[in-house]
């Protein structure tokens, strides 16, 4: 429908707060009623992004923190896809983070301690603008997956972090994209905390051979949806989008 009415998430569809096989969650979970404050028009309508903001490598993970001549290390992979509100149109001029960890599992981050070795050549951060179509790509390293200390052996899947902002900074939406075939999926219980295998399907990005370069880099698809039945799933608005 283009009415112009926002479509309610149906709130099954996420995790419940407290899903003791996600730890942290026993101490995170909220004791208390949800609550709601309007946002300001200053929260809602600014600030406006454009392409001035970005340097010429943001959205080039492998070379943008590398030394001149040098390039990440890892598997090199293209991540693109469109993003669209509730009816399927594109959103153009939205800014778009990423950040991962390098190939071996690690995150350029002091307090990240896993025994994987730092990449100097990978700072593991990038940004871009949708176009007038909606599409967004940028290129980088397949990150690896890494251990957490939830449980006596529990891995992260290997993902990548995506920021969305609409049109101000009270717009930001926060979710992770997951890679097909990956089978730490079925066993991660942040992710296993969806209810809805749907959900779950919404954050896997796909192999995309046509958009694959031979003999150099892979492509996965990975489209992005604000609102509606069809709503890609983020971490910080379970309420709805």
């Amino acid at each position: 429908m283009n009415d112009g009415v926002f479509k309610p998430r149906d709130l099954g569809a996420h995790p419940p707060p407290l899903y003791p096989e996600y730890r942290s969650s026993l101490l995170r979970s909220p004791a208390h009623a949800r609550l709601h404050y309007a946002p300001t028009e200053t929260e809602m309508t600014g600030p406006t992004f454009g392409h001035d903001i970005l340097g010429p490598d943001d959205d080039d993970l492998i070379v943008n923190y590398a030394a001149a001549g040098q390039t990440a290390l890892g598997p090199r992979i293209l991540v693109h896809g469109t993003l669209k509100d509730q009816d399927g149109r594109p959103l153009s001029g939205k800014l778009i983070e990423v950040w991962q960890a390098n190939a071996g599992g690690r995150y350029r981050h002091k307090k990240d301690g896993y025994l994987a070795p730092l990449d100097r050549n990978f700072g593991g951060c990038g940004r871009c603008i949708t176009g007038p179509d909606g599409t967004y790509r940028f290129r980088s390293i397949q990150p690896g997956p890494y251990p957490w200390p939830n449980g006596g052996n529990d891995w992260r899947p290997a993902h990548i972090h995506f920021s969305v902002f609409g049109d101000g900074f009270a717009q930001r939406l926060i979710t992770q994209m997951y890679f097909e075939g990956d089978p730490h999926i079925a066993l991660c219980p942040i992710v296993q905390s969806i209810p809805d295998p749907k959900g779950i399907d919404t954050l896997v990005a796909r192999l995309d051979m046509a958009q694959t370069v031979p003999m150099d880099i892979r492509a996965y698809r990975f489209d992005i949806t604000l609102r509606g039945r069809q709503a890609t799933y983020f971490e910080n608005q379970r309420e709805g989008t």
